[in-house]
């Protein structure tokens, strides 16, 4: 059936209780483990996490978390198709490949397309809160704008640049085809980092990247730029911590009124280099930074400039300031990387395709 005619009417939103139920997909992963931090600080704990755990350490993201049940993604359509798992209030759909530099376009389309659909025709259709994230990568080279709009006509003038920004862009679309967007929440996330990402290997932010860098060599490496509008280091990012992405999406969680589209980031364009010296700063060390060859494949397909505006965010009454980036880093390097704490004896706190 479409997937419209499967929202009951009634649906206006949620606010959080104790008793709220929610489940939560790659709970175990970057983003997925913050949010059920701060679900537990607001005291709920009745949650269900889906995750794949391989062979890394992601496992510690679990161990400092209060939740009620554990199961294997691969398991869990079938399971909610049974009705095994119950009803849920809340459904914070994180769980995706996020790797911009994947070529298996099947598998990107099972993990982050159909996944995707299949979960929210079923959350839907039992009345659940609907989140789902989606990326700044659907915006590619950002001719067309980054405005966090569903409109279909404007949906279909973005041009994702990668795979990965592909199969996000084209759950977006099957959303707003199907009046989704008018009832749940899709959060475009610019370029988180903060702990918790160490078992995303290169899909680790540039800060996590930079920190060991500088460890074992004194430099940052960062890309050279080929675009005669940019000079080295000189390209930017919409950074944001990873402790406010977490605030702001359980905000559009919350919020009744809250749907559709939204970007989530820092608000503000700055560059690789700032970045780095941030890093440096916060090491209390001089800047040392080494330009180095961007790989053939990424050329192409890279991002020259990002920047979220948060107007609807703001006007959905998150009022909350954005940490600047220097204290975010500050924060992130000397609280944690530092101090090499693991998430099993502390709490929770992006992924870049830099070097």
């Amino acid at each position: 059936r479409p997937l419209h005619h499967s929202v009951p009417r009634n649906f206006r939103g949620m606010a959080f209780k104790h008793s709220t139920r929610v489940l939560v997909t790659g709970g175990a992963g970057f983003i997925g483990s913050w949010l059920i931090h701060k679900l537990n600080e607001r005291g709920i704990e009745d949650i269900v996490i889906a995750d794949f755990l391989g062979a890394d350490e992601k496992w510690r993201n679990l161990v400092p978390l209060s939740f009620a049940d554990y199961l294997d993604a691969a398991d869990l359509l079938k399971a909610l198709d049974s009705g095994r798992l119950g009803n849920f209030d809340l459904v914070l759909h994180m769980g995706a490949c996020s790797s911009t530099t994947e070529l298996d376009a099947g598998y990107l389309m099972q993990n982050n397309y159909e996944f995707t659909r299949e979960l929210a025709e079923c959350s839907v259709r039992s009345g659940a809160r609907f989140v789902y994230a989606s990326s700044a990568a659907t915006y590619g080279d950002g001719s067309a704008g980054m405005e966090d709009s569903s409109d279909l006509t404007y949906l279909r003038r973005l041009r994702p640049l990668n795979m990965y920004g592909y199969s996000k862009h084209l759950f977006d679309l099957y959303a707003a085809r199907n009046g989704l967007l008018q009832r749940c929440v899709g959060i475009k996330y610019f370029n988180v980092f903060g702990p918790n990402e160490q078992h995303k290997g290169e899909m680790r932010s540039v800060v996590n990247k930079a920190y060991t860098q500088i460890q074992e060599t004194g430099s940052i490496r960062l890309f050279r730029s080929y675009c005669n509008d940019y000079r080295d280091g000189e390209q930017k990012r919409d950074f944001v911590y990873v402790k406010d992405a977490a605030e702001m999406t359980l905000h559009l969680a919350e919020n009744e009124q809250a749907a559709g589209i939204f970007n989530v980031g820092g608000g503000r364009s700055e560059t690789w280099v700032d970045l780095a010296k941030a890093v440096f700063a916060a090491m209390k060390r001089e800047p040392r930074i080494e330009f180095i060859d961007m790989p053939e494949e990424m050329r192409t397909n890279y991002q020259y400039a990002t920047l979220a505006d948060l107007a609807r965010l703001r006007a959905s009454g998150y009022d909350s300031p954005v940490t600047p980036l220097a204290d975010a880093v500050g924060d992130y390097v000397t609280e944690y990387l530092a101090k090499a704490k693991s998430p099993a004896t502390t709490p929770p706190v992006a992924r870049d395709e830099e070097a």
